[in-house]
């Protein structure tokens, strides 16, 4: 099966986590030390990809590229698909091959599915909060993701259920309040990017006074940041659905049902990319 997201190299990906782990290019480096003198040449690894806690998955197609970067004519079952919610127990992947070769890719296989799938299964959890306030609500991450796995961190958001915000600078304007001080004002920063023809533009205001200059000025979407239920559902009916409405600033696990029950098209939240555990996966032999 293809893996692909736009602006995302998964065989350079692949090449480069693994060149890392095997520290091509510095002295000394350039082999897995430890596989290349305990294992024979010619020895065989079975193995299953497991997860120790409930999880949703994400990543597996990733890990797959690993193993193959190493051994091409290894055998590979998945058992799960990416988006699945699993129990604790369950087997995701099940593979055969060259033992040096899985064994050198197994550490770069697992921490991928591990991080994506922690991103994930928070994600779910956000999701299903979320749900407890609102059944039309929009759950998006945003851009606190680690500095070249952006596009692989936004793919496991979408494996859990939520919607990407704007994937980077170049495909939304976001004025903020550094932009607005810059420019003097909510209006007149507005006003800039849309005489610019930016869009979408999406103006963050804190304080309700600011939303009318917004929208006057050309804003197609409002984040409300660090409102109180009660102050956004003052916001909403002020914008009266001249303009997309988003929640941010502080929302977890305890909030987000009651700000999402405000009536706000979107909720955006940070931590989904930004601090979630990895998943307990693991890699165990299995004679053949």
């Amino acid at each position: 099966m293809t893996f692909a997201l736009p602006g995302f190299d998964l065989d350079r990906f692949v090449r480069d986590t693994l060149a890392e782990d095997l520290g091509e290019g510095i002295e000394g480096g350039g082999r897995d030390v430890t596989s290349d003198s305990v294992i024979p040449a010619e020895a065989r690894f079975s193995g299953v990809m497991d997860s120790r806690d409930a999880i949703v998955v994400a990543g597996l197609p990733l890990a797959e590229a690993f193993f193959r970067a190493l051994d091409p004519d290894c055998a590979i079952e998945r058992l799960a698909a990416d988006g699945d919610a699993v129990e604790a127990g369950s087997e995701l992947l099940r593979l055969s091959g060259k033992a040096r070769a899985l064994l050198t890719a197994e550490r770069s296989a697992l921490n991928t599915v591990q991080h994506l799938s922690g991103i994930a299964t928070m994600t779910r959890a956000y999701v299903e909060a979320m749900r407890q306030g609102s059944a039309t609500c929009i759950l998006l991450d945003t851009r606190k993701t680690l500095p070249g796995l952006r596009a692989l961190e936004k793919y496991a958001v979408r494996m859990g259920g939520a919607q990407n915000h704007r994937m980077g600078l170049w495909d939304a304007g976001m004025i903020k309040d550094n932009h607005v001080a810059v420019a003097g004002s909510v209006s007149e920063a507005v006003r800039r990017a849309a005489q610019a023809r930016v869009s979408p533009i999406i103006c963050e205001v804190d304080r309700p006074d600011q939303i009318e200059p917004a929208i006057a000025a050309g804003a197609h979407h409002i984040l409300l940041d660090n409102m109180d239920p009660g102050t956004l559902r003052e916001a909403v009916a002020l914008i009266a659905g001249r303009a997309a409405t988003e929640a941010s600033g502080g929302i977890d696990l305890s909030t987000i049902a009651d700000i999402a029950a405000s009536g706000v098209d979107y909720v955006s939240v940070g931590r989904l990319t930004q601090s979630a555990p990895a998943a307990d996966i693991g890699l165990d032999f299995q004679p053949e």
